[in-house]
């Protein structure tokens, strides 16, 4: 089979690369990347280990492939932290109020709490647990990962609550 020639920047870096085009982006993203971060659950869109940012939305990447993303930029759990290693305010807060045990479902559910952060700066409680709806978790019961993106919510808008101090 033919490779095709696709360009996107990925964590802002750009990238020029050949691929099948039957190749799915989260493949592409582990296997010519590097980006081992981005994991693989259940590759049927179920579980949202996958996910990560495209142009501004979330997307789960095993159900896109690489060849989808030509031209568009995609942010990895990679792409979160700042360039000197300081944390973003969603890892920060998933490693502050517990938000994760086995850590599989925590890129994935970080990468969607990020865009949801975008769409809506300060979420209720409720918003929080639908925007992450797709995403699951089987270890933790979500309350510590809901407290985990509220603290990040108040950090982000420069609350610092009691909840997000203690």
């Amino acid at each position: 089979m033919a490779k095709s020639q696709i360009s996107l920047t990925i964590n802002g870096r750009s990238v020029d690369a050949l691929v099948e085009p039957r190749m799915l982006l989260v493949h592409f993203l582990r296997e010519q990347q590097n980006l081992t971060g981005t994991h693989i659950g259940c590759e049927t869109s179920h579980c949202g280990a996958c996910t990560v940012d495209l142009d501004g939305r979330s997307v789960k990447s095993c159900t896109i492939f690489a060849v989808q993303a030509d031209g568009a930029a995609v942010t990895t759990i990679e792409g979160m932290a700042k360039p000197d290693g300081t944390l973003h305010a969603l890892q920060e807060g998933f490693r502050e109020k517990h938000g994760l045990q086995c850590g599989y479902c925590t890129p994935g559910m970080i990468m969607r709490a990020h865009r949801l952060l975008q769409e809506i700066p300060n979420p209720t409680d409720e918003q929080i647990r639908w925007g992450i709806s797709g995403n699951i978790c089987r270890c933790t019961g979500y309350q510590n990962i809901v407290k985990a993106i509220r603290y990040a919510a108040d950090k982000l808008n420069g609350a610092v609550t009691k909840e997000a101090a203690e």
